[in-house]
């Protein structure tokens, strides 16, 4: 049983809280299919960046075979590396639904490199191949993160759609019903008290009738 006093004003409250509820509702439903939506477009994308790793990496062990076999693992091991800086980074972010999703973007940018002993093709061919592996590695991290957070979220709003629709909206519905109950209760017992007690007007009327017949 509620505590609450049933009174019609809070008959209304209810009914203008629950309509409130039931938006919400409505709203973190649509949100998990939107959510829903941007995770598998990410999903996809991701898939084809995943594929593009791959052949990234075949021709990176393939490169580095070729330097292998041309320099040795010592002599590949002081062949000069590209730098950090070598590799730019943009970073563009978007919202959706207060999700912040990441676009990256990289290039290359012309650094001055310590000159090798003894150049050869295949130790720039794998030192590019690495390069281009690392970029890729880079894209898809931004979108990786991505799928977390939005999966993340979608997951919130998943578990307060069922909060509401298997415990809160039902839990407020109960009590609407038991107010309104409570109510159409007082008012029968108003109606009952009304007809087998009547006012002192009509007592008064009732009695003089009766004088006057006697």
């Amino acid at each position: 049983m509620s505590d609450i006093t049933a009174t019609r004003s809070v008959a209304i409250a209810l009914a203008d809280e629950r309509q409130a509820m039931q938006e919400g509702h409505v709203f973190l439903d649509e949100k998990c299919l939107l959510l829903a939506g941007a995770m598998l477009l990410e999903l996809r994308r991701f898939d084809e960046a995943r594929g593009r790793l791959q052949a990234l990496q075949s021709e990176a062990a393939a490169a580095l075979a070729a330097a292998l076999g041309r320099h040795g693992l010592q002599a590949l091991q002081c062949y000069p590396a590209l730098p950090p800086n070598a590799i730019t980074l943009a970073v563009k972010q978007r919202l959706l639904l207060n999700v912040p999703l990441l676009d990256a973007r990289t290039g290359r940018e012309p650094v001055a490199l310590a000159q090798p002993a003894y150049v050869s093709p295949e130790a720039e061919d794998c030192r590019m191949a690495f390069l281009a592996l690392t970029q890729q590695l880079v894209v898809m991290a931004a979108m990786s993160g991505n799928l977390t957070r939005l999966y993340l979220d979608y997951r919130r709003s998943v578990r307060r759609v069922r909060a509401l629709q298997d415990v809160l909206l039902p839990e407020l519905d109960a009590e609407i019903s038991e107010i309104e109950t409570q109510l159409e209760e007082l008012e029968r017992d108003e109606l009952l008290g009304a007809r087998w007690h009547p006012t002192g007007s009509a007592l008064r009327s009732f009695s003089m009738n009766d004088g006057r017949k006697q």
